[in-house]
């Protein structure tokens, strides 16, 4: 249930683009009178499920707020990147700032992993996961090593999709694709986790 409840802006991004795709006129006169002239039937669709994904995001705050009197700083931060990057794509009319969106959380994710274990050898992961595993100090700077290269890699992939395929594309990509790839690589990480697991308790 939280794995959904974390990928509610995501998911309403699509819906919303699909949505917008599928009565564009609709889209277009509602956008219309909220950002003005200027934009066409074809810009409706991602302008739509670009609002749509800050208000989302924005009511994910509301939401753990209500429940647990406080937010988690990583909501904060994506908040205030779609906030920018979103609200850029509304302002100027163009799909380019919410396509790099991604890009920028992923890197900004892999630049945190890097540069804590780097300048105040910090391993975050080790504190996300220590509690729950035992692992040889080694395996754990390999491990902070393969998300922060995962998430730097997801980036790139992100721009792949925007500059050379089509913006519907992109738009599954976002979500079937993240989904997807994320799942895979923490399956992977299962296995090789398992390894050492198993080698550790002998």
């Amino acid at each position: 249930m939280k794995f959904l409840f974390d990928l509610l802006p995501v998911i309403l991004f699509f819906a919303a683009y699909k949505l917008g795709g599928a009565h564009p006129e609709a889209a277009h006169a509602l956008l219309s009178g909220w950002l003005g002239d200027g934009i066409t039937v074809t810009q409706a669709p991602i302008l739509i499920a670009t609002a749509v994904a800050i208000a989302a995001t924005a009511l994910q705050i509301v939401l753990v707020w209500l429940r647990h009197r406080r937010v988690d700083t990583m909501l904060w931060v994506s908040l205030a990147i779609i906030t920018v990057f979103g609200g850029a794509t509304l302002f100027f009319h163009n799909p380019t700032f919410i396509k790099w969106k991604p890009t920028a959380l992923y890197w900004l994710f892999g630049s945190v992993l890097l540069g804590s274990a780097a300048l105040l050898h910090r391993n975050l992961i080790r504190n996300m996961l220590e509690a729950q595993i035992r692992l040889p100090d080694p395996v754990w700077g390999r491990l902070n090593l393969a998300w922060a290269g995962f998430f730097i890699a997801m980036g790139l992939l992100n721009l792949y999709v925007a500059y050379n395929f089509s913006e519907e594309t992109w738009v599954d990509f976002k979500l079937f694709g993240g989904i997807g790839l994320m799942l895979a690589f923490v399956l992977g990480q299962g296995f090789y986790l398992s390894r050492h697991l198993e080698e550790e308790s002998h």
